[in-house]
C-alpha cells in the first residue's frame, strides 16, 4: 500500500488497484503538487464541508463519475449537484471494495460556501478510520484535541494524519497530546502553512512528541505500509 501526502490535508492511498483521495483541495492550494485535471481516483473521501477540504471534488467526481463518500448532509448536498455519493455518519462503518471506512468524531464546524457566497450547512465534521489490507489509517480531519482519541487508538493505528496548524484546529501542543492518546506507529502532521493564520514550523510539533515516530512529509512524498 502506497500512501502519499499532497499539501494541506490531501492524502492519497493506492491499494489493491484502487486509488483513494481524501479531502482534495487542489485548486487554490499553493502547497500541493497535484493538478486537478490529472486526478482519476476510484473514490473520494471527505471529512467535512469546508471549501479547503471539499476542494475540487465536484469537478473531479463529475468528470470521472467517481463515488464520493462523505458525512451525510454533505453527501446529500453534493448529490443535489449531480455527484454519485454515499452518505455516512459518526460511529458508522461500511466495507467497500478497497477496505472499511468508519467515521469518527471531530470537534470543528462544517459548511460549504458557494460561488454566490451562500453558506450551506453540511452537518457534523468528522475524521476517518480506514482499515485497508489489515492496516489502520486515521485521518483526523479538522479537529481540536478530545479525550476519546484514546478509544480510537485502541484500534491499533498504523499511521495518523493530524492537523497541527492551530487557529482553526489543534496546534502543536495539543496535537502532541493527541499522539499520546492515539499511540500510532507513525504520525504525519497536516493542515499547516497553507494560509497565514496556520503558518508554523512543523519541527516544533515534532520536538514535542516523545517516544513516537513523526514524519514531516513534503507534498508528493509517500510511504509504504
Amino acid at each position: 500500500m502506497k500512501i502519499s501526502y499532497h499539501g494541506h490535508s490531501i492524502v492519497k492511498i493506492e491499494t489493491r488497484g484502487k486509488t483513494i483521495l481524501i479531502d482534495p483541495f487542489i485548486t487554490g492550494n499553493q502547497l500541493t503538487d497535484l493538478k486537478a485535471e490529472d486526478e482519476k481516483p476510484d473514490v473520494i473521501l471527505l471529512t467535512h464541508g469546508h471549501n479547503d477540504h471539499v476542494g475540487d471534488t465536484m469537478d473531479i467526481a463529475k468528470r470521472e463519475d467517481i463515488l464520493v463518500v462523505a458525512p451525510n448532509e454533505l453527501a446529500v448536498y453534493l448529490g443535489f449537484q449531480g455527484l454519485n455519493t454515499h452518505g455516512m455518519n459518526i460511529g458508522g462503518a461500511k466495507e467497500f471494495d478497497f477496505g472499511t471506512v468508519k467515521y469518527t468524531q471531530a470537534f470543528h464546524s462544517s459548511s460549504y460556501t458557494t460561488e454566490d457566497n451562500e453558506i450551506i450547512y453540511t452537518g457534523m465534521p468528522a475524521g476517518l478510520l480506514l482499515t485497508i489490507e489489515d492496516k489502520v489509517i486515521y485521518h483526523a480531519g479538522d479537529t481540536s484535541l478530545f479525550s476519546d482519541m484514546k478509544l480510537y487508538g485502541e484500534e491499533g493505528i498504523d499511521v495518523a494524519f493530524l492537523p497541527i496548524g492551530d487557529n482553526f484546529t489543534m496546534g502543536p501542543r495539543d496535537a502532541a497530546k493527541a499522539v499520546e492518546l492515539l499511540q500510532p506507529k507513525l504520525t504525519v502532521p497536516v493542515h499547516y502553512n497553507t494560509f497565514p493564520p496556520i503558518e508554523l514550523d512543523p519541527e516544533d510539533f515534532k520536538s514535542l512528541v516523545t517516544n513516537h515516530e513523526v514524519k514531516i512529509m513534503e507534498p508528493g512524498e509517500s510511504i509504504e505500509l
